[in-house]
């Protein structure tokens, strides 16, 4: 809160705006040159004639972009004139300004980079073209894409791990020198405002100072990158627990991070620099853990839990924004010497590209892998896993998912997580999206789980009143958490898998009107047979599977019923879901029944 209340403090003083301008060198961003070809590598059309926000919507290009659009509102465009601390983060008339920031993450550059060493010559020109466009577009500190320091460090890593596609990181141009160097002169500034927000722009800055620092070389690039290697450590070390969850409660953010410690550690490789410490690896490690045991192998995917805001750190793979493979494919090469993914594939095109070293050694999913400092179980039987999320609040959280539930069975992810939309819309999707209503638990008197302080921000975090330890016993794979609130209020959540069998079961107590059992499904028609205290649901699209949910004689369904909901898998994009509703009115054991067949 201290650095927070700093950095509002000094903004107005000018922070990062030392009155710098780029001034261009004669010649290049990048140097055209003999290049040995990367063997079978797959080369991305995107960034030719459409560009791609957020790894999956199209816009037409008609030559470079606006620097200052946003393309989902037509004419709409941001502050490229003002001082970056004079601009806010979300003013109405732009909308969400992570569409006008998206183009400025350099994404482009990476892809017009693997064109080049593919062998199409035009393309280094087009990438110098945008780049000498970009930095006369956007000169240094002023306008909206200078008003965050991770988003100048995304471009730093891009501009880059370009350098290593292009064998040029031994003899970077003055050009990229200098525009890399005010990039870092306006990270380093906010650094403590970063630190504050416990969350990934600590990590993303750091790994920026000391990846760029080390390109700009010099005494100036050995200040920069001391520091961020320092500042990496200290944020590995406080953002990352024992068993890999990140702070920030969250699988795309997770996903970012490790992209992050990829890049860094691709770069230290490269230019033979010391290893980080022994601590650091070991956190590495367990990040890379985590991620490789929440995804489905199937197709990459994972749950949508927590704070999503369509960011891909690292696309150099031909694969889609949901697919995970290709960062924990990198991430088992860089910190284990291992495979997770034993067979070949598009996972793999990330290691040719940065030329790594592939490994024989495959590594393994757990049947059962908990991650209680984040607060995290996974159970898997054959192709059917389950996770559950339940409150272990060290940081603030920004979903109110406590005792969500999410089921994957051969690849269909039957019960579904809301996701986010978009950090910058109107009140009543905000609320839903982060909300408990958004997620398969369940919500007690119309209520969120915790009150909401802020957009980002819940206040009376919950906290675990209690665990019921894993149990593997007669083929089915066990485990529990619950919390209580208020004075009264609490509700326990216990699950079980088996080969053909999810069985989950809430004890709820404590409510003063209603409590509602929410089981968010793919959009579909869903049948519901009731009685007077079970409903069975069926879906003729998914014959193999069924759903029922069931209570205690002496409490009788108030309302049973399947909705349309919303879920965001994709930054600014929201389809329908069903979302079967059950309500009570007083305290009892709802117990949910999921059977399929293979």
């Amino acid at each position: 809160m201290l650095r927070v209340f700093l950095y509002k403090l000094f903004r107005p003083l000018g922070i990062g705006n030392g009155g710098k301008r780029l001034n261009l060198h004669t010649g290049l961003f990048f140097c055209a040159k003999d290049f040995v070809r990367i063997p079978n590598a797959e080369v991305s059309k995107e960034w030719t004639d459409k560009g791609r926000w957020f790894s999956f919507h199209e816009f037409s290009l008609n030559g470079i972009p606006d620097w200052h659009a946003n393309p989902f509102k037509k004419d709409v465009r941001a502050v490229d004139d003002l001082p970056w601390y004079k601009i806010s983060d979300f003013g109405d008339e732009v909308g969400d300004i992570k569409t006008v920031w998206e183009a400025s993450r350099f994404d482009w550059v990476l892809k017009m980079a693997q064109r080049v060493r593919a062998g199409d010559n035009s393309e280094l020109s087009r990438l110098n073209d945008w780049l000498k466009d970009w930095v006369v577009k956007n000169p240094p500190y002023k306008g909206v894409n200078w008003k965050c320091g991770q988003e100048a460090s995304i471009r730093v890593m891009h501009l880059a791990m370009a350098t290593l596609i292009l064998e040029q990181s031994e003899t970077p141009t003055d050009n990229l020198k200098e525009l890399i160097s005010i990039h870092l002169q306006r990270i380093k500034s906010t650094t403590s405002y970063a630190i504050a927000q416990c969350n990934n722009h600590a990590s993303s800055e750091a790994a920026a100072l000391c990846i760029g620092g080390n390109l700009v070389g010099g005494k100036e690039g050995e200040k920069f990158c001391s520091h961020g290697r320092k500042l990496l450590e200290s944020q590995v070390k406080r953002l990352v627990g024992e068993d890999g969850s990140f702070s920030q409660y969250s699988l795309n953010y997770h996903r970012l991070f490790l992209d992050t410690l990829c890049m860094v550690e691709i770069w230290r490789q490269k230019k033979g620099e010391k290893e980080f410490s022994s601590a650091l690896y070991s956190k590495a490690k367990a990040a890379s853990t985590w991620l490789f045991n929440l995804i489905d192998l199937a197709n990459g995917e994972g749950p949508n839990v927590g704070a999503n805001d369509g960011a891909r750190l690292f696309p150099i793979n031909n694969t889609k924004y949901r697919d995970n493979r290709p960062t924990v494919q990198m991430a088992y090469n860089l910190f284990y010497n291992e495979r997770a993914i034993e067979a070949k594939g598009s996972w793999d095109e990330g290691l040719q590209w940065m030329e790594l070293p592939e490994y024989n050694k495959p590594a393994t999913q757990q049947n059962s892998f908990i991650a209680d400092e984040g607060g995290f179980g996974v159970f898997r039987k054959n192709k059917a896993w389950v996770l559950l999320k339940y409150p272990r609040y060290k940081f603030r959280p920004s979903h109110a998912d406590a005792l969500h539930v999410d089921f994957w069975v051969n690849g269909l992810n039957l019960l579904r997580d809301g996701g986010s939309y978009s950090y910058n819309t109107d009140a009543k999707s905000i609320n839903y999206f982060s909300g408990t209503e958004s997620h398969n638990t369940i919500q007690f008197d119309g209520n969120d789980q915790m009150p909401r302080v802020s957009r980002f921000l819940f206040g009376d975090w919950l906290k675990i009143s209690r665990i019921k330890p894993l149990k593997e016993s007669n083929g089915f794979i066990s485990y529990g958490a619950g919390y209580e609130a208020g004075s009264a209020l609490s509700h326990f959540r216990s699950i079980s898998i088996g080969d053909q069998k999810l069985l989950v079961l809430d004890r709820i107590d404590g409510f003063n009107e209603k409590a509602v059992l929410r089981w968010r499904l793919p959009f579909s028609k869903w049948d519901i047979e009731k009685f007077s205290n079970k409903l069975v649901l069926r879906n003729d699209q998914l014959k193999n599977i069924s759903i029922s949910v069931s209570t205690e004689d002496h409490a009788k369904f108030n309302r049973t019923e399947v909705v349309v909901g919303w879920e965001s898998l994709h930054y600014m994009e929201k389809t329908n879901v069903s979302v079967l509703e059950v309500e009570v009115l007083e305290a009892c054991e709802l117990s949910t029944e999921v059977i399929w067949t293979d």
